[in-house]
């Protein structure tokens, strides 16, 4: 007789659970599979998270994590760059950076793949504002535009006419970053 496993009811239960490729995330008692990362999404995930520890690394003011689990008020979710201010890294008595994070992260940032529902996406950065993140970047490589998202604020959209720097976190203050350059790093070859 087969038997199907039954769907956990905790978050405890979710997090027994063997890891899953790509990542499950735990939201409003179900699981939930994230998509398999493809070529832009990876690329901008890549040179994103790089250019983030560029800076706040060398400061230790931040971490930029990619494909961060991250555990907090009944969920767990994996966005697609967490950034944890250093003060707030846990640690193993030893120094080195812990393994598990129950928080939420001070900047979540998502990346649009294909066939990806805009509206989780939004949720979850959604979530991640009411558990204390300060800011939450949706970007979406087929329409070349930097969602930006506050704590009970509109979210501003960044597209090509808006050619300032992107808003990032005070403690990342030191990333300089427009949008044109950010998509310009999807880019491998001149076009024809």
């Amino acid at each position: 007789m087969v038997q199907t496993p039954t769907q956990p009811t905790s978050v405890e239960e979710f997090l027994a659970l063997p890891e899953t490729e790509p990542a499950s995330e735990f939201i409003d008692g179900q699981i939930l599979q994230k998509l398999m990362p493809q070529g832009q999404h990876s690329r901008l995930q890549l040179k994103l998270a790089n250019a983030i520890n560029g800076v706040t690394e060398k400061e230790r003011s931040a971490l930029a994590l990619p494909e961060l689990r991250c555990t907090f008020g009944g969920r767990s979710i994996v966005p697609d760059i967490a950034v944890f201010t250093w003060d707030r890294l846990p640690s193993n008595p030893d120094g080195t950076i812990a393994n598990s994070f129950a928080a939420a992260p001070d900047w979540a940032i998502e990346i649009l793949s294909p066939g990806q529902s805009v509206t989780r996406v939004t949720k979850k950065l959604l979530y991640c504002l009411d558990g204390g993140t300060q800011l939450g970047w949706l970007v979406d490589p087929d329409e070349q535009i930097v969602l930006v998202y506050r704590a009970r604020q509109q979210p501003q959209g960044f597209d090509e006419e808006d050619e300032g720097l992107l808003p990032v976190p005070e403690f990342a203050k030191s990333l300089e970053l427009k949008r044109s350059q950010l998509f310009a790093w999807l880019r491998v070859r001149e076009s024809t």
